[in-house]
């Protein structure tokens, strides 16, 4: 039987606490045995958790008998940890203790200094401030949960599930995954390396000096833009405008417009019953296939999936 420690951090999210001691304290093996124990530690008798204060049993030595010590997010992830939990925290990955994150989380694992080096992903929403706030942690923001062995992060809400489940089934193989899955009410195999649903290409804090340009392409990503269009709107070379969106997206002016193309598409596969061709052609791509391929590269998934997801009473009429 593996002990799995749930940290309670000052202001934590309780769903991301939940999903933990759910997920792995309903694990059955296949002679009745339950197949984790579960241990609720802190640094603090209670904590306050959104709207619930929680009494916590154990204190932070509980994690020196941890198999797996698990990280929930905090409602502001951006205040400093408890210095105490930062501390045990490093003494557990020196010992190869598993230590896993869940939403958030991932910026206590940051601030320990466990993710410099390696991949990791958070919230979607989160993501660009942890990458800006530890530039040494190699952050993909587009995947549901990163595995590098001892250390572990999953993006937002349900992801956290899917990394459970994919725990228990490093711990005793699919079968009781499998089982775990079906209790959870939930898919067992969301691999990792599939898309989070994210909303594309918004600007942040890293795009101010392009500000003209992303709103001109915001209102324009339907035609058949060229480089020349845009730098033409945005009163720039094409040289200058290719090393800006470079420097402050990480994206050429192109990728840009197409995630912007596919954010638009996100938007009417759930509020519409358009079908995906005239949705493709609504939102700037030259051939519905074109469409097809790129959203399916971007997201993880076709259009068709996405919306029997987010929109599932149009899934018959609008594919």
């Amino acid at each position: 039987m593996y002990t799995v420690v749930v940290l309670a951090l000052p202001d934590a999210i309780a769903f991301d606490m939940a999903t933990a001691i759910e997920t792995f304290g309903r694990v059955r093996l296949p002679d009745g045995r339950p197949g984790y124990r579960l241990v609720v530690a802190g640094h603090e008798p209670s904590v306050q958790a959104g709207p619930l204060r929680l009494a916590v049993d154990e204190e932070l030595d509980a994690i020196e008998r941890a198999d797996l010590v698990v990280v929930p997010g905090r409602n502001d992830p951006f205040q400093p940890s408890p210095p105490a939990v930062l501390a045990a925290l490093r003494a557990a990955a020196q010992h190869g203790t598993r230590i896993a994150s869940i939403c958030v989380g991932a910026f206590t694992l940051a601030e320990a200094g466990l993710l410099d080096g390696r991949d990791a992903t958070t919230h979607w929403l989160a993501a660009d401030e942890l990458a800006r706030r530890h530039p040494a942690v190699r952050m993909n923001p587009d995947v549901l949960y990163t595995d590098n062995g001892s250390i572990l992060t999953s993006a937002g809400a349900a992801s956290g599930l899917d990394l459970c489940l994919h725990i228990v089934q490093r711990d005793y193989g699919v079968a009781v995954a499998a089982d775990a899955a079906r209790l959870a009410v939930a898919p067992l195999h969301r691999p990792g390396g599939q898309a989070q649903y994210i909303v594309r290409n918004r600007a942040t804090y890293r795009t101010s000096t392009l500000q003209r340009a992303l709103s001109w392409i915001e209102a324009n990503a339907y035609r058949n833009l060229t480089l020349a269009d845009i730098a033409a709107a945005a009163d720039m070379s094409v040289r200058t405008l290719t090393r800006r969106f470079n420097d402050e997206t990480g994206q050429s002016p192109m990728q840009w417009v197409s995630g912007v193309r596919i954010r638009h598409a996100q938007d009417l596969l759930e509020t519409t019953d358009h079908t995906v061709d005239r949705i493709a052609a609504q939102t700037g791509f030259p051939t519905t296939s074109n469409f097809r391929s790129q959203f399916t590269q971007l997201l993880g998934v076709t259009p068709g999936a996405y919306r029997k997801v987010f929109r599932p009473q149009a899934s018959q009429t609008g594919a």
